[in-house]
């Protein structure tokens, strides 16, 4: 069996973002994987949820649905998932910082503290949600000084301020870390052992 026929539906799987981290993720398990942006507003998304007091859990799914379905609608004969990912540590949701002085700030909050990321997907096929899936990781971060903090961002590129958390645990960020529990998938922001469950759910899968 070849990894091309893994995959049973006719067309690749649509990925409701253009996230180059999650399609290598899919491609990595042998499947054909196309994307497209969702468009979702994000952020409007978040504020809309602090009304209604969504945990972080249920706030990753509410933004996973909003991307798969705002594709679905636009390729209804589709096969789309939507995915996404909350940083949360105690009480506070962390989002991506805007520059440095935002980065330094986060960093410090997160310091010798255990916070969670937790992942959702949505599986969408005509306008409706025909699966859902998640996991959880828990990172605790060393103790991080001012010296330590600014070393830090010295060493890694510009494009990690757009990390949630500003780190990335497959590059320097892991640095950072004391211990770190979960699938590295989940990590990554899409769990691909509980997605994989899905799609055979679903018959998507040879086996």
């Amino acid at each position: 069996m070849t990894m091309a026929s893994l995959w049973i539906e006719k067309r690749p799987l649509l990925l409701a973002s253009t996230s180059a981290t999650r399609r290598a993720l899919i491609e990595s398990a042998g499947l054909p994987v196309e994307t497209q942006r969702s468009g979702v507003d994000e952020r409007a998304v978040e504020n809309a949820a602090q009304t209604t007091n969504l945990s972080p859990l249920a706030l990753a799914y509410r933004l996973a649905e909003e991307k798969a379905l705002a594709v679905s609608r636009r390729a209804p004969d589709r096969l789309v998932l939507g995915g996404d990912q909350i940083l949360a540590c105690g009480e506070t949701v962390f989002h991506k910082a805007d520059n440095r002085a935002g980065a330094r700030r986060q960093l410090a909050e997160l310091s010798g503290r255990t916070h969670a990321l937790h992942a959702a997907g949505i599986l969408a096929r005509g306008g409706e949600v025909v699966a859902r899936f998640d996991a959880s990781a828990h990172l605790t971060m060393r103790v991080l000084d001012e010296r330590a903090i600014e070393t830090y961002l010295d060493c890694v590129p510009p494009g990690v301020l757009q990390s949630v958390g500003i780190y990335q645990v497959e590059d320097v960020g892991i640095h950072l870390f004391e211990t770190i529990e979960g699938d590295h998938s989940t990590i990554l922001g899409l769990p691909l052992l509980p997605l994989l469950a899905a799609l055979r759910r679903l018959g998507c899968l040879a086996f």
